[in-house]
Formats: C-alpha cells, structure tokens, sequence
C-alpha cells in the first residue's frame, strides 16, 4: 500500500496536534476528518503536497462532530459544494444546524472560542449522509465511549481511521491515554468498542492526534488498562490538579505535546462528571 501519514493541520502553530487522512474510496480521493475551520489553509496546503486541490476530494468521512475533527466541515462544503459528508445518525442534524454545538462551546472556551476553531457554519442537508454499515467500501461501525456518536471507519487494506476511539499517540512519544472531555465520555461503553475493535484485528490505526500506529494490540491494552486508571485515580478523590499532576507524571517529557491535543482539564471534567453520575445510580 502507499505510504499512510496524515495532513498536519498545524492547529495554533503547533504540529502533531491535529491530522486529517486522505484516503482512496471506490468513489474516489476522500479525507477522513477535517479539523477545525481556523485550519482549513493548512488543510489546503496538505492536500497541495499531494497533488491534490480542495474540490479533488469526493467525500469527507467523519469519526464524530466535536470541533477539532469536523469543525470546518461547514466551510469546506460552501467553498466546494460537491462535497459529500458522512457522519452518524445523531450527529447528523448538528451539522445541519451547528448553533446548539457553537452555544455550548462558546460556554466552555470563552473568548478563545473563535481563535482556536473559527467559524461553525452549517452543512446543507442535501450534502449529508447518515452512515450505513458499509460507507464507500469501507466497514463503518458505532464507536462510542469518548463520545457517543462516535463512528470508526476500516479499510479493506486493514487500516482503522480511529478518531479518537483508539485514543492519543503523538508521536514520536510511544505513550496512549484516552481524551476523556465531558458530556458523553462513558467507561463501559468505550471498553465494549476496544472489544470491537479488536475482533476486527485491524492492521495499523490511523490516529487524528497523531499519527499512524503499526502495533495495534499492545497500543489498545495500553489504552484499555489506562481508562480503568484514570477512573480509579477520580474515584480516589483527585482534584483536576492531583489528576493533571499524575497525567504529567506518566507522559514524563511528552506531556506538553500531549496537553495541546488533549487538554487535561477536559480529561478530569469528562471522568468527574462520569464518577459522579456512576455514584449517584
């Protein structure tokens, strides 16, 4: 197969934060998440290196809605609407219609809200498709557990395009840790789609955050182990700087590249809020 590396989208100047993939289809060059719209000019001159122009991709396959993996989905269709977007039943009529996703990011990042993702603009209804099992001859199944409309993507050539269900590798650190952000980040639930991924014995794992991964058993029970971990270190009575200490012990000198793609902050407040609503049933 040809080389596998994702587009380095350069999220805030930085690299290996944020990736996207451009993959071939039985409809032709499609890419596999998108990044948020303040990358979209790196985006571009990704493609460029490629030979490729933006109106070249055919179709656009996303993991799940959250703004550093389709936030500039909107944009990408109004500037080529021949764009065709895949996504999930649920995720869906948020595309369609971002104000709800815009208000409640707003609400979490502030002022930073247009400096990290730019604009949210929706996506005509007659651009989207709701993922069936089979998606441009790939296999296409439910993901949840980071979020719950999490979708994963398997090539017939045995390559997973991840999102964020295998988790954080940003390589050339070696270390895997699960982005566990609020509302949607349930233990049980990410544990069952390890368990599906594995059945399906994929080849290599195509990791947004970052990077393409060649040992796919060891790096999922790396993940698998870590997601019990970090519930029992909540459980115990971290608070988000206890936690965001004990994250940075692990990931040693990689932690600050870790950070800009995962913020720890996020982490702690997808686990409390996860602990608590386990506690109260």
């Amino acid at each position: 197969m040809a080389e596998l590396a994702p587009l380095d989208l350069g999220f805030q100047g930085r690299d290996r934060v944020i990736g996207a993939y451009v993959l071939e289809t039985e409809d032709g060059p499609a890419l596999f998440d998108c990044g948020p719209a303040s990358s979209i000019p790196r985006l571009k001159d990704g493609l460029a290196d490629r030979g490729l122009a933006l109106t070249d991709i055919r179709h656009l396959l996303l993991s799940h809605i959250h703004l550093d993996h389709a936030g500039a989905a909107g944009s990408l269709v109004r500037e080529h609407a021949g764009l065709q977007v895949h996504v999930s039943e649920i995720g869906a009529p948020h595309l369609a219609d971002p104000s709800r996703l815009e208000a409640s990011a707003r609400r979490l990042y502030g002022d930073s809200f247009d400096r990290l993702w730019g604009e949210l603009a929706p996506v005509p209804e007659a651009n989207l498709h709701v993922v069936r099992p089979s998606v441009l001859g790939l296999e296409c199944f439910p993901a949840p557990g980071h979020a719950g409309h999490h979708v994963c993507y398997l090539g017939t050539d045995g390559t997973l395009y991840a999102g964020d269900a295998a988790g954080v590798r940003i390589a050339p650190h070696i270390a895997v840790v699960p982005p566990t952000p609020p509302p949607e980040f349930e233990l049980e639930a990410w544990l069952s789609t390890l368990d599906e991924i594995g059945a399906r014995d994929p080849q290599r794992l195509a990791l947004i955050h970052f990077g393409v991964v060649d040992d796919p058993e060891p790096h999922l029970a790396e993940l698998r182990g870590r997601l019990g971990e970090w519930v029992e270190v909540v459980e115990a009575g971290a608070d988000d700087v206890a936690f965001a200490e004990h994250v940075r012990g692990e990931l040693g000198d990689g932690a600050d590249d870790y950070e800009h793609a995962m913020p720890f902050w996020q982490s702690y407040a997808g686990l409390k809020r996860y602990v608590e609503k386990r506690a109260a049933a």
